[in-house]
């Protein structure tokens, strides 16, 4: 019997073959013109491809294992993107003379008098769409911002990791016809030259979404992601989930969005914020962020480029001064429309500035739950929340409110000497309920008797950060102008002896602390009272339980 042997396929029925092995409403970049070789741009290509999707309903643009590099790619309704493992989105140098490159930035009068340029153009973005429902970027490849501006008008990029470590190319410096483009730009009183104001044809941000509805991103990592990896405005039913970021500016923000959920994402950002809810008048109009779930993150400030490969390298300077690694999750600066409903729990944050919600610029900042934190080697502030008077936002803008925070079970590690907790509202305007509940948090100290004499500064109209004020007359907790303060089970320590205070309170009333442990030096006060109303202590140790309903003008304990 003669064996058994397979039918010859014909080369034409092998490709139709391949063909129906990829699903209906697939669209390959490569089937478009995408050579996925690094060098050629593959820009047209791309498009091309989301253009046929959007064409017939909708579909999913697939990047097979290669490398693609692009400029501007357009973003469309029903348009998913996937990154096959293997992939990688490169964003491409533009040319010297600027005779292509990057979207221009779109027309923004309005919101150009009160942002700066990065926050309030998104046409010129590697990735970008306007107006658009049911969209995602998906799969296990990579986006490569290799050359996106950090903002920085005079430079093209940030020198990267490895062209610092072998010296290469030194000078990344802008070509003429670029730096006279930069000089006939007429910035927004926010963004003067040399800031971040950039011209046509120069990107930077990897992704930018503006009033879109409906967003998965989901998987995908972001090296090098310039001014922003990821920045979305007035989107809202957004999912971030899986992502890794390892950038040289802010990782994520989302920008008057609603109904956000952002999990298991990393986000490595030595320069910058790395998790960022912001609420700015980018929109033309003040807009509420709101309804948004952290969980399940991890925030840093290693050198870049060294979280994805995991030797987590810490090269930047830790010190106040030079104000030290950045990296945390932050609900601020930007605040003309206010945060609610915001949770955040289940978080690490590791070589990096502490938690901070900061409302400056008129917002309502209100219901906001922490829980589930770890910290280590924390630079500033591990907890830090501002009501300040900036304003930055149209005539008529006034101070804001904040109220009904409440933060627990965190534990802290190594915290810098120069700023305790820090909760600062405005002469005359309180930050108001505010909870700390099971919390341990221990702190480098070594601040001296000439540190506790320190007037600190009110910096009611600064940009809010803990590094402006200096290092603080107290160790672990500055209060002022606060109503309604409550610490139960709350343990400070320092690792070297500190001959500050622990605890400062000034102009705060309504003050209930239950089962505190307040470590402090031989002789030197535990508590520093000012202009405090209604204090509450019991079963402190080291403390007397206290009970006054009056003011207390200035006292120790």
């Amino acid at each position: 019997m003669a064996p058994h042997r397979l039918p010859v396929l014909s080369l034409g029925l092998v490709l139709v073959f391949a063909a129906m092995r990829l699903s209906a409403g697939e669209f390959d970049v490569r089937a478009f013109g995408a050579t996925g070789d690094g060098t050629t741009i593959d820009t047209a290509a791309i498009n091309k491809a989301i253009d046929a999707a959007a064409a017939a309903g909708g579909g999913i643009v697939r990047f097979p294992a290669g490398t693609y590099a692009s400029y501007s790619i357009h973003l469309k309704s029903h348009v998913a993107l996937y990154l096959d493992i293997g992939s990688t989105l490169v964003a491409a140098d533009p040319p010297a003379d600027l005779s292509a490159g990057y979207d221009a930035p779109e027309p923004n009068p309005v919101t150009d008098q009160y942002e700066d340029f990065g926050h309030s153009h998104m046409h010129n973005s590697l990735i970008w769409g306007e107006n658009l429902v049911d969209i995602s970027i998906t799969g296990p490849g990579r986006i490569y911002g290799l050359g996106l501006s950090r903002g920085r008008p005079y430079l093209r990029r940030d020198t990267l990791p490895s062209e610092r470590a072998s010296g290469a190319n030194p000078d990344l410096s802008l070509p003429a016809a670029e730096i006279a483009a930069i000089k006939q730009i007429k910035p927004g009183p926010y963004d003067f030259p040399g800031k971040d104001t950039l011209p046509a044809g120069v990107g930077n941000k990897a992704i930018a979404l503006k009033n879109c509805r409906n967003v998965i991103f989901r998987d995908f990592t972001i090296f090098h992601g310039g001014h922003f990896g990821i920045l979305a405005e007035g989107v809202d039913n957004w999912t971030c989930d899986n992502l890794k970021i390892d950038t040289n500016r802010d990782g994520i923000d989302f920008d008057c969005c609603q109904n956000v959920r952002v999990s298991n994402c990393t986000v490595n950002s030595p320069n910058d914020d790395g998790i960022c809810p912001k609420s700015s008048y980018s929109l033309g109009y003040s807009r509420m962020t709101e309804n948004v779930t952290i969980t399940n993150c991890q925030v840093s400030g290693f050198d870049e480029g060294t979280l994805l490969d995991n030797s987590r390298k810490r090269l930047e300077s830790r010190s106040m001064g030079a104000h030290g690694p950045t990296g945390r999750i932050k609900c601020g600066t930007e605040s003309n429309g206010g945060f609610r409903n915001i949770t955040i729990s289940n978080c690490v944050f590791e070589y990096c500035r502490g938690l901070a919600f900061e409302s400056v610029d008129g917002a309502l900042m209100e219901d906001i739950a922490v829980s589930n934190i770890t910290m280590r080697d924390i630079i500033n502030a591990p907890i830090y929340i501002r009501l300040g008077a900036r304003l930055r936002g149209p005539a008529g803008t006034t101070i804001g409110t904040a109220r009904r925070i409440k933060i627990e079970n965190v534990v802290a590690h190594n915290v810098a000497a120069e700023a305790g907790i820090l909760i600062e509202g405005v002469p005359g305007t309180t930050i108001n309920d505010v909870s700390l509940s099971n919390i341990f948090i221990d702190f480098e100290g070594g601040g001296t008797a000439e540190d506790a004499k320190r007037v600190v500064a009110e910096d009611v109209d600064g940009y809010p950060e803990p590094a402006r004020l200096g290092k603080l007359s107290s160790w672990g907790l500055f209060a002022r102008h606060v109503k309604n303060f409550s610490m139960d089970h709350v343990e400070l320590r320092v690792a070297k002896e500190d001959l500050r205070p622990v605890v400062s309170l000034e102009d705060v009333s309504g003050v209930d602390i239950d089962h505190a442990v307040f470590s402090h030096a031989p002789g030197v006060k535990t508590v520093v009272l000012k202009n405090v109303t209604g204090l509450t202590i019991r079963d402190s140790g080291g403390l007397p339980d206290t009970k006054k309903a009056g003011t207390t003008s200035d006292g120790t304990l």
